[in-house]
């Protein structure tokens, strides 16, 4: 028997086969698609358009489906102050600045974004951002990117939420650090805004964040209570991660990518280059097709070897009128004879013929039963 599960999990494997699906510029996300990957570029532009581009061309050369920018200005992200509670703390690779002056240097200038999304375009790939307040979602939308991201850290200002659903575009939503109260009332929001088409990724904000963190059941968990799609928006170093994300249900995977972590830029120690990134998209399509579907029974592929299963042999010459023992019948392989399972109840019974020894045992050659 195969087919495909129509619950929200599989009980046994915990696989997703969801039927929800939702739609990004021509690409279908969800049940029965491809997953969709996106390279998000953040601030791996370095300040420079002319990498920024480079950029871009470069994730649809690695395999990626859509690029995505940070739409903010440190003005509409925080003030420029430098007491305490606007420094940077806690073992991150920017401990020591301040909020103002990590964002001065990582945010990408907005009039590149026309130009930008024009090259993503040509280059086959969907653009969309994160916008980090309300005159960005205006602005996102004078552009008309085909849907909008919120980041984790923005999953509680609910107003922007609202703004966001208002739009009535599909939502991509990160979850770290949220409690499930606070995943709940940011769905709700956006929901009760006028958002239809949802996906919640698993995220852990850490950068880099650690394999042993990812906590990647919890895909199945947000999918299932929140009647949403599920991905996951990865900060781990290496592509162990999203794999094994795709092999518990996640449709869409974003990760980091830049032309080089060797560049030193705010978020290139937790992106992956080129060559990695495809190795990641690779390794992702061939996770998809490997969880295929909820399948038991013989597969064409199977077929062929099916002869070489175990079946019921003669191992000794037998007589007519001898019976069948443990001495001269055996279960062995190849399957030309019959089920192993009828060896019970053909022990004791008589043979209607001469078998010479390496005969496959069939009906016609027991008393009784042909």
């Amino acid at each position: 028997m195969c087919g495909t599960w129509t619950g929200n999990k599989s009980p046994a494997m915990g696989y997703l086969y969801l039927s929800k699906t939702m739609k990004i510029g021509e690409k279908n996300i969800g049940a029965g698609h491809p997953v969709y990957i996106v390279a998000e570029l953040s601030a791996n532009h370095d300040g420079s358009l002319e990498r920024a581009e480079q950029t871009i061309r470069a994730a649809a050369d690695a395999g990626a489906d859509a690029v995505k920018l940070q739409t903010y200005t440190a003005d509409t992200l925080t003030i420029d102050c430098d007491n305490e509670y606007f420094r940077i703390s806690g073992g991150t690779p920017w401990d020591g600045r301040t909020l103002y002056d990590l964002y001065k240097e990582a945010y990408t200038p907005w009039e590149w974004h026309a130009g930008l999304k024009r090259v993503a375009e040509e280059c086959g790939l969907e653009f969309f951002s994160t916008p980090f307040d309300e005159t960005a979602v205006d602005f996102l939308e004078e552009l008309g990117v085909p849907c909008h991201k919120v980041a984790s850290f923005e999953l509680v200002d609910i107003p922007l939420l609202r703004k966001i659903g208002a739009t009535k575009k599909p939502v991509i939503m990160s979850t770290g650090m949220a409690m499930e109260e606070e995943v709940r009332e940011a769905v709700e929001t956006l929901r009760k805004s006028g958002c239809t088409d949802l996906t919640l990724l698993k995220c852990t904000s850490s950068y880099p964040a650690e394999p042993k963190d990812a906590n990647l059941r919890t895909i199945l968990d947000m999918a299932e209570k929140f009647d949403c799609l599920a991905g996951l928006s990865d900060h781990t170093l290496g592509i162990a991660v999203p794999v094994a994300g795709v092999a518990l249900g996640a449709c869409l995977i974003e990760k980091h990518f830049t032309l080089s972590r060797a560049s030193g830029g705010v978020d290139s120690g937790f992106s992956l280059e080129p060559t990695e990134f495809r190795a990641m998209v690779d390794a992702v399509r061939t996770a998809e097709q490997a969880v295929g579907k909820m399948c038991y029974g013989e597969m064409e592929v199977d077929k062929k070897n099916r002869i070489y299963r175990r079946s019921l042999f003669v191992v000794k010459d037998i007589k007519a009128g001898e019976p069948f023992t443990t001495e001269n019948v055996r279960s062995i392989r190849p399957g030309h004879g019959l089920s192993p399972r009828e060896l019970d109840h053909i022990l004791g019974q008589a043979a209607v013929c001469d078998i010479a020894r390496g005969t496959p045992l069939e009906r016609k050659m027991i008393r009784g039963t042909g």
